[in-house]
């Protein structure tokens, strides 16, 4: 079973996160929900609070299939100043790892040094990031390499279909695709 590590900051962007946990579960991937400290319960940009059930300091890239980092700018600026975060997404791309962000976090990617030369993310954070290769609206999701991206939180069930597609392939993409009616997709 793949699995996927998905760190939570406090701040995140809660329809970012929630899409793509609940998505790859309902792929049957195995979503490892992570804390960057021993915090449990993680509040999100609007509010919304989800129990984590691991810290990312436990966690070894050789565990995991993919990271896959939801968006909200302050939970994007706490994944980029964490040191364990950096960590793992160095690793992942040193191994060739899937790596996948949303939002505002492909800043956080580029801090790490692993976002690729195409890429998407919220069309603001594009001018902190200050990268050339910007894709902007020319589509929901952007692969490039072993990177995805995608640009907010409309964006966000296509997202999590995709990084589906990618783990579990087109029979299980197509299958939950028409089962949350993602015709859109």
């Amino acid at each position: 079973m793949s699995k996927v590590l998905v760190p939570l900051a406090k701040g995140f962007e809660e329809i970012e996160a929630v899409s793509i946990i609940d998505v790859l579960r309902r792929g049957e991937i195995d979503v490892m929900v992570a804390s960057l400290d021993n915090t449990v319960l993680v509040q999100g940009a609007n509010g919304i609070t989800i129990q984590t059930d691991f810290q990312v300091k436990d966690i070894s890239a050789n565990e995991l299939d993919m990271i896959v980092l939801p968006g909200g700018w302050d939970g994007t600026h706490a994944l980029a100043d964490d040191a364990n975060v950096q960590r793992l997404l160095q690793e992942m791309d040193a191994k060739g790892k899937n790596i996948a962000a949303i939002c505002a976090a492909p800043y956080a990617l580029n801090k790490a040094g692993v976002l690729k030369e195409k890429y998407t993310c919220y069309p603001s954070v594009e001018e902190e990031i200050q990268k050339e290769g910007y894709q902007g609206e020319e589509a929901m999701v952007v692969e490039d390499a072993n990177v995805m991206t995608s640009r907010g939180p409309a964006t966000a069930l296509c997202f999590a279909l995709a990084i589906v597609k990618k783990l579990k392939g087109e029979a299980v993409y197509n299958t939950l695709k028409s089962g949350v009616l993602a015709s859109y997709c």
